[in-house]
Order: C-alpha cells, then sequence, then structure tokens
C-alpha cells in the first residue's frame, strides 16, 4: 500500500475505477493492499510504446495521454485520461511489449499495481479474479465498440 495514502483512502479511490467497478469491500482491501502511489510532473513519461509491460496504472488525480509516434506526422493522440480510468492494463494479459506512450498531460497522482502482485492475489482469490476479469471484458468490449465505430466513420467519410 501507498506510505501516502491510507488504506480507506486507497478503497475508496479504487471502488470509482471501472476495473474495480462492484468489487466487494473485502476484494478492495485486498487490491489497496498490493498498490503503490506515485506522482508524475505534467510531460513526463511514465512508459514508452515499446517498453515491457509489468503493471497497470489508475488515475486518482490528474490525466494521463495514451499516444503513438505516427511517422511523418508526429505525436497522435489516442486518448487523454482522467480520474477513475485505468491504462496499461493490456500489460496484464499478453507479454507484448506496450503498444503506446503514457505521458503525463496533467500533473497526477497514479495508483500503481504490479502485474506479478496482482497475478499472485487472483490465483489466491478466485471469485476476486472472475469479478476483475469480467469487468476486463466489459472495458476492452467497449473499447473495440469504439474502434469498430471510429473505422466506420473513417470509411464513410472517406479518410481511410
Amino acid at each position: 500500500m501507498s506510505d501516502t495514502l491510507e488504506l480507506a483512502e486507497v478503497e475508496a479511490a479504487l471502488a470509482k475505477i471501472r476495473l474495480f467497478e462492484g468489487i466487494a469491500p473485502e476484494g478492495l482491501r485486498a487490491i489497496a493492499a498490493i498498490a503503490t502511489e506515485e506522482g508524475h510532473r505534467g510531460g513526463e513519461i511514465v512508459f514508452r510504446e515499446g517498453d515491457a509491460g509489468g503493471a497497470l496504472y489508475l488515475i486518482l488525480e490528474g490525466k494521463v495521454r495514451i499516444s503513438r509516434e505516427v511517422s511523418g506526422m508526429g505525436e497522435e493522440a489516442l486518448a487523454v485520461l482522467g480520474p477513475g480510468d485505468a491504462f496499461g492494463e493490456m500489460a496484464l494479459v499478453d507479454d507484448f511489449p506496450r503498444s503506446a506512450d503514457a505521458r503525463v498531460h496533467e500533473r497526477c497522482r497514479l495508483l500503481v499495481i504490479s502485474k506479478e502482485a496482482l497475478e499472485d492475489l487472483l490465483f489466491l482469490n478466485r471469485d476476486l479474479a472472475y469479478e476483475i476479469l469480467w469487468n476486463f471484458v466489459k472495458i476492452l468490449s467497449a473499447r473495440l465498440r469504439e474502434t469498430n465505430d471510429k473505422m466506420t466513420f473513417l470509411s464513410v467519410t472517406g479518410r481511410f
């Protein structure tokens, strides 16, 4: 758990994050126990595309920009995330390198949960694993629908 945040404050923050929606207090307490806090100033890099992924990040305060470098065009922002959002979660389910950069858009506080610690927790608590993974599926499904809508829009408008 974070040195700066009390366990109850971490639990309350986790309850507001989509990935942990509907998780019982004892589950949130277990997750809070493996989380650490990081503070970042604007412009700092949390991770870069191509880095090995080893943690999930949860935004408590501030904003983080997820982007990719596009050849000949520069940085292309994919999303600007704020409090309650999570990023880096793809690293929890696959062993591929990071697919984008995560750069601090506005000074922020993050909760960080390592892949190893979360895997250990979920191995020991199957019910919690089911709840988190089901939330994960819903989030990824929503993102896929959003991507499909964007692709359809680009195709229809001739921008693709």
